[in-house]
């Protein structure tokens, strides 16, 4: 599998990466939806990959837990949201290779409800039987990481064999290898089709999935204008970010030649009021993709990347007739986590 994709950037297989039961996931029309926006409209289903309810971080944790194989792991620590699909996914990986899960949760959104932190991606964590902590600087990525290098060290004393998954900016993107495959598998799909799309969509948070799937296209030479809808931070610092991942992904792949990095568009015209927290317009787009495709979103990610493509379509950046592809990055569990506030909207 991959043969085709590992042909157009030979690189990629020099970097390990295990075997999590990855599959190559449709991409697929989205007719009456586009005819609503008036473009051509499809749609790459990585929530569909089979591991735990699917989500684009499967993509990316088989790189990971490749350099974990190599050097012998017996137990992964990760740190994210409360509600974090990546932590969700790494404690199912971690079951599926016989290894301990141990996941660090931040306090990034100021919740006390009782769904939100406890139904959802964490009742999954739990069932999963993952080692829960909880870290209440919420968005001080330095110091999540530098905590769970803590409690590793406190593993090695005990003499297990931890691998860390570090997000922070000081680290190698490594995850974000799993998304250049994605482009080069996205690419090869929409040739068999005969049209390739003008613009990407795609939801922008660690960055990963965003600058993977952008420095992919650009290590193939594929002119397409790729997308990221901010859902964590303002179009300023991603924009940065962004620019930063993609760069050290390529040189990763060694082509940092291939990458002009001013050519990173991000949009932030739907974040507020900020991080894991709703508003009309995601909830519009979510009853638009259930009501005219059953197709399913949740809020925090592939909610808000529709209602930036729809904006981008409203405000003239995506112009009528044009092809789009959105990623569908799943992350299903945690609509269930939002299932109050919805609801309130869903009735106001």
């Amino acid at each position: 599998m991959f043969q085709a994709e590992l042909s157009l950037v030979p690189e990629l297989k020099k970097h390990p990466r295990a075997d999590l039961g990855m599959i190559k996931t449709n991409l697929e029309p989205l007719p009456h939806l586009g005819a609503h926006l008036g473009i051509d409209l499809n749609i790459k289903r990585d929530d569909t990959l089979p591991l735990a309810m699917g989500g684009n971080k499967v993509r990316q944790l088989e790189y990971y837990f490749g350099l974990a194989e190599r050097e012998n792991a017996d137990t992964v620590l990760i740190t994210g949201a409360v509600q974090s699909n990546f932590v969700r996914l790494c404690a199912a990986a971690a079951r599926k290779q016989g290894w301990q899960p141990i996941v660090q949760l931040e306090d990034r959104v100021a919740s006390v409800e009782s769904d939100y932190n406890n139904s959802g991606n964490v009742l999954l964590d739990r069932l999963l039987g993952a080692e829960i902590h909880y870290f209440p600087e919420g968005e001080n990525e330095a110091a999540a990481d530098a905590n769970l290098d803590v409690l590793a060290a406190k593993l090695l004393e005990q003499g297990k064999r931890p691998y860390v998954i570090h997000l922070g900016l000081d680290h190698p993107p490594i995850g974000g290898l799993g998304y250049v495959l994605c482009a080069l598998e996205t690419f090869l799909q929409a040739k068999a089709v005969g049209r390739q799309p003008d613009h990407v969509i795609i939801p922008s948070g660690s960055g990963l999935t965003h600058a993977g799937f952008l420095a992919g296209a650009h290590a193939i030479g594929w002119n397409v204008r790729v997308h990221g809808i901010c859902v964590r931070r303002d179009a300023a610092q991603q924009q940065i970010r962004i620019q930063q991942r993609s760069l050290e992904l390529l040189e990763l792949l060694g082509k940092p030649s291939a990458f002009d990095p001013y050519d990173v568009h991000v949009h932030d015209m739907v974040l507020a009021p900020g991080y894991g927290r709703l508003n009309q317009q995601v909830v519009e787009a979510m009853k638009l993709a259930a009501r005219l495709e059953a197709l399913v979103l949740e809020p925090v990610y592939s909610g808000r990347m529709m209602a930036g493509l729809v904006s981008l379509v409203e405000s003239g950046v995506i112009s009528a007739a044009d092809s789009v592809t959105m990623i569908h990055t799943g992350g299903l569990p945690g609509l269930f986590a939002y299932e109050s506030k919805i609801r309130d909207f869903l009735t106001s």
